[in-house]
């Protein structure tokens, strides 16, 4: 069976639904996810969403940029680090007033808590950064931004297992998958196309990413020399 989108995202989880959020104001976008997307692993992550708001005491993104750098053993991107910090906050307002129930203070702003690596001043001490939905942000998280790609007629192809990618003169151009129930193969043509699979820790003997997480997407750029980045080619 064929499909045709502007885009073609492979992953639904946190990362996935945003960008299908962003994309789908602007074209066709079709989600493909091994399970239902609310069942993504991003609803593993409960302890909430580092901003530096300083609703309950002082902070600053430079703080957290800094926490965020430290935490890689200074092998992040920093200019990467430095957008995320600096445009945290915006996003949990973001999040907010699309819906998430983040827990608030008796004054009406939204709450926050400590978590590890977590500091004030350049890591001299603790700082309440952690913005939180009771013990389960994550899943709030993909609740909400489920709903909006909803609103905004962004298509969802669930227990949909991606196979490989499809080249054309260098560019990638879609992806073939198998639906999961039927076995029946699919392929989705695109302008551009983005892999959203999470990483690849189920590759370590330790790790806390669940079983679904099987990295399909560095495997699959890898496995065609393929830049990750560089998937997106030609978007509307």
């Amino acid at each position: 069976m064929y499909h045709s989108f502007d885009a073609v995202i492979v992953g639904a989880g946190g990362a996935g639904l945003r960008a299908a959020l962003e994309l789908g104001q602007v074209g066709s976008v079709a989600v493909l996810s091994k399970l239902y997307p609310t069942r993504s692993h991003t609803g593993a992550a409960q302890g909430g969403i580092g901003a530096a708001l300083g609703n309950v005491e002082e902070d600053l993104w430079e703080w957290h940029m800094f926490d965020t750098v430290k935490g890689g053993d200074y092998l992040v991107d920093q200019d990467a680090a430095e957008v995320l910090a600096r445009e945290a906050a915006e996003i949990v307002y973001e999040l907010e007033h699309w819906g998430l129930p983040f827990d608030h203070t008796p004054d009406g702003k939204i709450a926050q808590r400590p978590f590890g690596g977590h500091t004030h001043h350049f890591g001299q001490g603790p700082v309440r950064r952690s913005c939180f939905a009771a013990d389960r942000t994550g899943h709030m998280i993909l609740q909400t931004l489920y709903q909006q790609c909803v609103r905004r007629n962004v298509q969802f192809f669930d227990e949909y297992h991606v196979l490989d990618l499809l080249l054309q003169d260098g560019a990638a151009c879609g992806v073939t998958a198998y639906q999961i129930r039927t076995g029946e193969i699919h392929t989705f043509r695109a302008k551009a196309v983005l892999f959203a699979t999470g990483g690849m820790g189920r590759m370590f003997k330790i790790s806390s990413n669940a079983q679904t997480l099987t990295g399909d997407g560095p495997a699959i750029a890898l496995r065609h020399g393929v830049p990750l980045l560089l998937l997106f080619n030609r978007m509307v």
